[in-house]
């Protein structure tokens, strides 16, 4: 079953780290792979799991330096962007090379958080974003990157795991409508964060 939050235990020393990190990024590169899905030109899912949260917490502890202070903040920041049995969780960006291109895609998106949905057969479950900001600010521009919880009930799940039916991702926003279908390998992956 999977952990649902990183404790201070989960978290190994700097030196540590140090010495196992390629390891590390190359074990977690295998696992993000199949928990990416691209949607339509710009945007890219990456959904979440304690072993990409725990990674995160550990390469900003690596960077920063700032210890066990800085570890409660980092645990605070991405322990709730951990699935909790309930619901799959993504980071979503909106990725544009072209600093024009991307300001004005961005300014011609502001809610998309709330056009964002995962659909099995013909249900469909809405994201709920992260609350720890507003993504979209008062003149309607979007920022690049969203956090999202899918949240289902018990009668989602049990479809979601019964792999038959067709699973989508994808936007009904009014400048942003795509879809893409969610590949075996990538539901297969998903299926476990409802454990």
């Amino acid at each position: 079953m999977p952990k649902k939050e990183i404790l201070e235990s989960d978290v190994i020393d700097i030196d540590s780290y140090i010495k196992d990190r390629e390891s590390i990024k190359k074990k977690i590169k295998e696992h993000k792979s199949n928990r990416r899905v691209h949607v339509g030109p710009h945007a890219t899912f990456y959904f979440e799991s304690f072993d990409t949260m725990l990674f995160q917490v550990q390469e900003m502890l690596f960077i920063e330096r700032g210890g066990r202070e800085q570890l409660q903040d980092e645990l605070k920041a991405y322990n709730p962007l951990i699935p909790s049995g309930k619901s799959l969780v993504a980071t979503l960006m909106f990725e544009i090379d072209n600093s024009d291109i991307r300001k004005n895609f961005l300014n011609s998106i502001g809610g998309i958080e709330r056009s964002t949905f995962i659909q099995i057969g013909d249900q469909k479950i809405y994201s709920r974003a992260e609350d720890d900001t507003n993504r979209t600010n008062e003149k309607g521009k979007a920022s690049s990157v969203h956090f999202l919880h899918f949240d289902f009930d018990e009668s989602r799940i049990k479809l979601f795991s019964d792999m038959k039916p067709e699973v989508s991702l994808g936007f009904d926003h009014e400048n942003y409508h795509h879809i893409s279908i969610l590949s075996s390998a990538t539901k297969d992956s998903l299926v476990k964060d409802f454990d």
